[in-house]
C-alpha cells in the first residue's frame, strides 16, 4: 500500500507538470521559428504587453486562495476582465467629454467596486456557484460597457496614461514598475498579514477554518473586493496598451487569465494556484502571444491554440488534485 501510495503521489506530480512542459515546448518552438523572439527588445515587449494580464491574474490568484482551486467548485472570478474593460470604457468615455482624469478615475472605481460587492453578496451570502455567478456578472457588465461607450471604439491620448507606456524610471518602463509595485503590494498582504493567513486557511479547508474562528464567507467575499480593484488598474493599462477603449477586448483578456493563472499552479510545490504562479504564467502566456504574431500565425489559429490549453490545463489540474 505505501509503495501504491507513493507511485501515486508521483504520477500526481508528473501530471502537475505537463502543462508546464506543454508550454515550454510552445515556447521552444517559437523561439526556433520566430526571428528575433529572444532578444532583450522582444523580452520587453512581452513583459510590456503582459502588464494587464498579469493585473487580472493577480486579482484571479486572491480569489482562488479564498475559496480553493477546485476548477469547478473553488474560487474563480471570470467577471475580472469585464471589469477592467469597464474601467477602460468609463474612463475613456469620460475623458472624451472633458472631464479631468482623477473624476474619471473615481467614476470607475465606483463601478467596479459595485460589480465586486455584487460578486461577493451572490456568492458568499446567497451560496450561488462562484463559476456560473461570475460568468453572468461577465456577460452583464460587458453589456453596460457597450451602453456606455456605445460598442464603439474611444481613442485615449491623456498623457498620464499614455506614460503607462511610453514613461521610464531609471532605465524601466514605468508601467513595468507600477504593476511590480502593486504585485508586491498585494502579495505582501497575502502571505505577511494576518489576513492574508486567513485567507489561505479559508481556502485550504472551510471547515477548519470556521472551526478555528474564521469567517470563510466573509473573507470569500472580500477577495471578490479585492479582484474588482485590481480589474479597476488593468483597465487603465487596458487603455495604454491600445491607445484607447476598444469592444471584445476581455474575450481574449479572459481567455489568457484563466490559462496564466491555472498554468501558474505548476510552479507551486503543492500544485495550487499561487501569487507568483499566476504573475509567471501570465507572462509566459504572453509570449506565446506575441511569438505566433511574429511568426506570422493566424489570429484565429493563435485564439484556437490558447483554448486548447485551457482545456489540457484545467484537465491535467482536475486530474493532479484527485490524484492527492
Amino acid at each position: 500500500m505505501r509503495a501504491e501510495a507513493r507511485l501515486s503521489a508521483w504520477l500526481s506530480d508528473l501530471v502537475g507538470y505537463l502543462p508546464l512542459a506543454i508550454l515550454i515546448g510552445v515556447l521552444a518552438y517559437i523561439s526556433l521559428n520566430a526571428p528575433n523572439f529572444l532578444t532583450l527588445r522582444n523580452l520587453e515587449l512581452v513583459l510590456m504587453q503582459s502588464l494587464p494580464v498579469v493585473l487580472v491574474c493577480a486579482g484571479l490568484a486572491v480569489v482562488v486562495m479564498a475559496g480553493g482551486d477546485d476548477v469547478v467548485s473553488g474560487g474563480i472570478d471570470l467577471s475580472i476582465p469585464a471589469t477592467a474593460v469597464l474601467s477602460a470604457g468609463i474612463t475613456a468615455q469620460m475623458l472624451t467629454l472633458g472631464y479631468p482624469l482623477a473624476l474619471c478615475a473615481v467614476a470607475a472605481l465606483v463601478a467596479c467596486l459595485v460589480v465586486g460587492v455584487i460578486n461577493a453578496a451572490l456568492v458568499s451570502r446567497i451560496g450561488m456557484t462562484p463559476l456560473l455567478t461570475t460568468l453572468a456578472m461577465f456577460v452583464a457588465v460587458v453589456g453596460v460597457n457597450n451602453v456606455v461607450t456605445a460598442s464603439r471604439r474611444i481613442n485615449v491620448d491623456h498623457p498620464w496614461i499614455l506614460a503607462l507606456r511610453e514613461a521610464e524610471i531609471g532605465g524601466m518602463p514605468l508601467g513595468i514598475v507600477l504593476v511590480v509595485m502593486i504585485v508586491g503590494t498585494l502579495f505582501v498582504a497575502a502571505h505577511q498579514t494576518r489576513w492574508g493567513l486567513n485567507l489561505q486557511a479559508a481556502g485550504g479547508s472551510r471547515d477548519a477554518a470556521e472551526i478555528s474562528g474564521i469567517n470563510p464567507g466573509r473573507l470569500v467575499g472580500q477577495s471578490f473586493v479585492v479582484a474588482a480593484v485590481t480589474g479597476f488598474v488593468c483597465g487603465f493599462f487596458v487603455l495604454a496598451r491600445g491607445s484607447g477603449s476598444s469592444p471584445g477586448v476581455q474575450d481574449n483578456l479572459m481567455l489568457e487569465m484563466v490559462l496564466a493563472t491555472f498554468l501558474g499552479a505548476a510552479f507551486s510545490p503543492r500544485r495550487v494556484v499561487t501569487l507568483w504562479g499566476a504573475v509567471l504564467g501570465a507572462v509566459l502566456v504572453a509570449a506565446i502571444s506575441i511569438g505566433f504574431k511574429s511568426m506570422g500565425v493566424n489570429v484565429f489559429w493563435t485564439g484556437l491554440i490558447k483554448g486548447s490549453l485551457i482545456v489540457v490545463v484545467v484537465a491535467f489540474s482536475a486530474m493532479a488534485q484527485r490524484g492527492r
